[in-house]
């Protein structure tokens, strides 16, 4: 999977994972993470999620995102015109306490992250194929201070049934991609498939949400 599959869904508006609303996983979970107002939070391969602003209430947020067009759609939709600077191999359009790095997020480099105390992953995992995902997390062990706290949402489901993304992340393989720099606890697994008719029609069977806490020991 490349960059251009995904820049060729935002130019065609194929965005069915794009959530119009807060998630509530979000909601009902983060304050588990007890981060201090105005600390830094990072979201990898945000889109243009109204989890932003949600976190912004409360927090300085960095997110990343390859699709310049979500980018503008963002700040467009939320009515807030950005400013623009270039940050190394990214463009960080910035407004309020809502920053965001446009480009590929396997280009992060040491210090980019500094200063962030927490990472808010819905759509990041689950949005690359398997071959992808432990360069994904190595990097971003790589670049995190111990004691930074993520809150991960991932999707468990028959891979065979559906082509992600999203793709199938089952609890072994979140557990062999942390385990060994990460804590990990389980807040929630919940069976979602009747709220998601879309996914029953694509040929599920069941449709597993887990949401993860990890501290970066």
């Amino acid at each position: 999977m490349d960059h251009d599959f995904w820049l060729q869904r935002w130019r065609d508006n194929q965005i069915g994972f794009h959530q119009p609303a807060v998630n509530a996983g979000l909601k009902r979970f983060w304050p588990r993470l007890a981060i201090a107002p105005g600390a830094g939070v990072f979201v990898p391969l945000c889109g243009k999620s109204r989890d932003l602003l949600w976190l912004a209430q409360q927090y300085r947020v960095m997110g990343l995102e390859l699709s310049q067009k979500a980018v503008a759609d963002f700040f467009t939709e939320t009515r807030q015109q950005p400013r623009e600077h270039e940050d190394g191999p990214f463009t960080v359009y910035s407004s309020g306490k809502v920053s965001l790095y446009c480009g590929d997020y396997f280009q992060l480099q040491p210090g980019t992250l500094e200063g962030v105390a927490a990472v808010y992953d819905r759509a990041g995992l689950i949005a690359l194929p398997k071959a992808m995902r432990q360069r994904y997390v190595e990097l971003l062990t790589r670049l995190l201070d111990p004691g930074v706290s993520m809150l991960l949402l991932s999707m468990d489901y028959q891979q065979a049934q559906m082509d992600g993304p999203p793709f199938a992340v089952a609890s072994a393989e979140v557990k062999a991609l942390f385990a060994a720099h990460w804590r990990i606890e389980l807040l929630q697994r919940a069976d979602i498939l009747d709220q998601e008719p879309k996914f029953r029609a694509r040929g599920l069977t069941y449709l597993k949400e887990k949401i993860y806490w990890l501290v970066r020991r």
